[in-house]
């Protein structure tokens, strides 16, 4: 079954502007920003392999949004989540299957995956390199892992509090708090940690179980690939980094 979303072109204005608006909506409309972020994720990973008929693992997909898309092209796609709180986000019912998972620890046999996929969750694990190391494994020899993450340096890198960040992460945190009036859900060091592109890239290009299909800006709207290739800008101008890797036989 296809998403009946309409697919916008990768790379292009049009689409960098419908996902950037999205995204400032997301606290008042999360539904369609995230199902919008979803379509263009199952988009991406449809570049390199048919969804049809595939076992796609989402870890750390929050309330489902992913694997609901995922579902809908037609891929057997389970949801792992850490955070029950996130499987309930939004007001919105987990989809079936479900499991509160560590990341760290799926459980799941080597090579169970097709497809291995997380967005926007590496910044927040304390130990990057070991949750990368579990989605490698569960994924087949010549299977797909995407992953993509907020790079500290982002001007959203301290995501609700950002671009604060820039001058410190608790006192931006203090700032968020006193113009909202409300906690910040992230905390450095306990649910938000700094990953860099530059250590992120190296780390990747040095293990030998994976190979580097694709590095590249995820929103950008002209080569993407030119701005994960300039060290110390990198840090500042990609934003979100795309990793799409290749399970080595």
């Amino acid at each position: 079954m296809r998403s009946t979303g309409r697919a916008l072109k990768d790379p292009s204005f049009r689409r960098s502007a419908a996902l950037f608006r999205a995204f400032l909506r997301e606290q008042h409309d999360p539904d369609h920003c995230y199902a919008l972020l979803a379509r263009d994720a199952a988009d991406q990973v449809q570049r390199y392999v048919p969804l049809e008929g595939r076992v796609v693992v989402d870890v750390g997909g929050g309330s489902g949004h992913f694997t609901e898309e995922f579902r809908r092209r037609g891929a057997h796609s389970y949801l792992f989540e850490s955070d029950t709180r996130e499987l309930t986000s939004h007001g919105r019912k987990p989809p079936g299957g479900a499991v509160v998972a560590d990341g760290y620890l799926l459980p799941l046999a080597d090579g169970a995956a097709d497809v291995c996929f997380s967005s926007n969750v590496l910044e927040h694990v304390a130990d990057p390199q070991t949750f990368l190391s579990e989605m490698v494994r569960v994924t087949r020899p010549g299977g797909l892992i995407y992953v993509a993450f907020t790079n500290w340096y982002s001007p959203w890198g301290g995501h609700e509090w950002a671009p604060w960040h820039y001058l410190g992460a608790d006192r931006a945190r203090r700032r968020y708090e006193r113009r909202t009036g409300r906690p910040a859900k992230h905390t450095l060091g306990e649910n938000l940690f700094p990953i860099h592109v530059g250590t992120t890239l190296r780390a990747v290009r040095a293990r030998s179980d994976v190979s580097v299909v694709s590095a590249r800006a995820r929103y950008w709207p002209l080569l993407p690939a030119l701005a994960p290739k300039v060290p110390v800008l990198r840090e500042f101008t990609t934003w979100n980094l795309l990793l799409i890797l290749r399970r080595c036989p």
